[in-house]
């Protein structure tokens, strides 16, 4: 018999499990998440509200919290926006966060407020698959990746860009002065004069002029500026070829016996060279191990890091 497949009718009636637990299987990996955010002290690691009080508007549990964190982090859902959205329609979210809905403002504020006890989080993690003998704690590699920010290029003043920028400013300066300089010889001849526009334009580039020259004295201090990202450096998103943008350089260390995350920095430096010792140090701490083999490619090469690794039982393999 031919046709589509037939769903079901959705006025008719089911029995549905009679608690939210019923929809979460007993081996499911948000039982795992739940389980190891609450034996952590959220306290001792700096949670905001880990402690609460009585008076006043009574504040989301950061365990609560910390497990939407965590389950956007597994899921690759990194927006406040979709996480609050799957708090409202994903039943294994439901049942992390016991069905509170916060607001994607609140998520926000919550990774805001708490980016050292979310780090704190990740060591405690570490620490935890170490004990259950998930790292080999031999050998490790390293390598980095780019990382836009939220600022754009047109957000990122070097040298280059503000002179360029000034330069601009001056010529049309120059030429609002002359269009003005013949409305004055037009007005001596008795004609009516339109420079009302032309000197409005010619104040609004005088202010503009003094910003770049502000930002000018900036920039020969600091080298680059960044209005949005502070800190957020101009950078190729990888090998020569790529275009540049305005971004991080992200280090991150991880093991070889099933390839988890030991360790990770966010960095504002283009390049890799100059950050083996500095992850080798981190994740040799990490593990506690007295011996470590460390792969990283050429682009970490350099002479004084491989020595101060060596000298501190690190030892380079270029992979």
């Amino acid at each position: 018999m031919g046709g589509y497949k037939t769903g079901i009718d959705r006025k008719q009636l089911t029995l549905l499990p009679v608690s939210l637990d019923e929809y979460v299987c007993e081996d499911h990996i948000c039982r795992v998440i739940n389980a190891f955010i609450e034996q952590i002290d959220l306290f001792g690691l700096g949670y905001k509200y880990a402690e609460y009080k009585d008076r006043g508007r009574r504040p989301y549990d950061p365990r609560k919290m910390l497990n939407l964190y965590m389950y956007g982090y597994l899921h690759r859902i990194r927006s406040s926006r979709r996480l609050r959205d799957e708090a409202r329609r994903n039943v294994e979210v439901m049942w992390l966060m016991e069905g509170l809905t916060p607001d994607d403002k609140t998520i926000c504020n919550f990774r805001t407020d708490n980016k050292e006890a979310l780090r704190g989080t990740f060591r405690e993690f570490v620490q935890m698959c170490r004990g259950l003998g998930l790292y080999g704690e031999e050998v490790a590699a390293t390598d980095g990746v780019k990382m836009r920010a939220n600022s754009s290029l047109k957000n990122h003043y070097n040298e280059t860009v503000v002179n360029n920028e000034l330069g601009r400013i001056e010529k049309r300066i120059n030429e609002y002065l002359e269009a003005l300089e013949e409305g004055d010889k037009e007005e001596a001849e008795g004609k009516e004069p339109g420079g009302k526009e032309i000197k409005a334009a010619l104040e609004a580039l005088k202010e503009k002029k003094k910003e770049y020259e502000a930002l000018k004295e900036r920039v020969s201090e600091e080298g680059e500026i960044s209005t949005v990202d502070a800190d957020a450096r101009l950078m190729r998103s990888g090998g020569d070829g790529r275009k540049l943008d305005v971004g991080y350089n992200v280090q991150t260390v991880v093991d070889s016996k099933y390839h988890l995350v030991v360790d990770f920095e966010v960095t504002n430096k283009s390049g890799d060279t100059g950050n083996l010792y500095e992850m080798s140090g981190r994740v040799k701490e990490v593990l506690e191990a007295e011996e470590l083999t460390n792969l990283a490619d050429k682009g970490y090469y350099d002479s004084e890091d491989i020595a101060a690794c060596e000298a501190i039982g690190v030892r380079w393999s270029c992979g």
